[in-house]
């Protein structure tokens, strides 16, 4: 199994600079993992030092709380593409999830779609705040809302990934959607037991020592 393939390298952090970016781009050539993830302000600079590799672009939206307004997302997404993002990942409205507002949920997602065509929508639901009802629910405003992948967590919250969590998002949309996980997969044991139940993606900043042999 080729761990790198389904990583992407990941590096969100409030300190990160320039430099810190453009090292990520360059362990992902050097480890061909298969994309990068970075806030919205270093899209262009990674797009840039990655242009001559077959290495995508994503680039998180509404990060970390989901709280922005839809039309912030949506301007967020769109200069995102412009500069050179092949994947969104945003998060959705959790607050509105929980109050059970699910038409202005499915909309904002579908906004976010439409504001980027044809490129790769993941909608991260923030599995540590929600109940097992309110997962399924997620991954069916997600899916009716065009979204490609549901994405469990954005690392930033009270948790990250658990086989609870991508066993219930499996079973609810895993035939029609992919899966990412993300947040707190640090080595290739855990990687391997999440694709094995169905993940097609692992959000990490432990890419290297994932790949790394021990």
């Amino acid at each position: 199994m080729d761990l790198n393939h389904y990583i992407d390298h990941t590096l969100l952090k409030a300190t990160a600079t320039p430099q810190d970016i453009l090292n990520l781009c360059n362990e992902a050539k050097r480890y061909q993992f298969y994309a990068v993830c970075v806030n919205s302000c270093y899209v262009f600079l990674a797009s840039n030092e990655l242009k001559e590799s077959n290495i995508k672009v994503a680039a998180v939206v509404g990060f970390p709380l989901g709280a922005n307004s839809c039309h912030t997302k949506v301007c967020e997404a769109e200069q995102c593409i412009k500069d050179g993002a092949d994947e969104i990942d945003m998060v959705l409205n959790i607050g509105l999830l929980k109050a059970k507002l699910h038409t202005s949920v499915r909309e904002e997602i579908s906004a976010v779609k439409e504001a980027i065509g044809t490129r790769i929508l993941k909608v991260i639901l923030e599995t540590c705040y929600l109940n097992d009802d309110e997962i399924r629910m997620a991954c069916q405003i997600a899916k009716k809302a065009g979204a490609d992948y549901v994405k469990t967590s954005t690392g930033f919250g009270t948790g990250g990934a658990t086989e609870h969590a991508i066993k219930i998002m499996v079973e609810e949309v895993g035939n029609t959607l992919k899966i990412k996980a993300s947040g707190g997969i640090k080595d290739a044991e855990t990687a391997k037991k999440y694709i094995a139940m169905g993940i097609s993606r692992i959000g990490t900043s432990s890419g290297i020592a994932i790949v790394s042999p021990n």
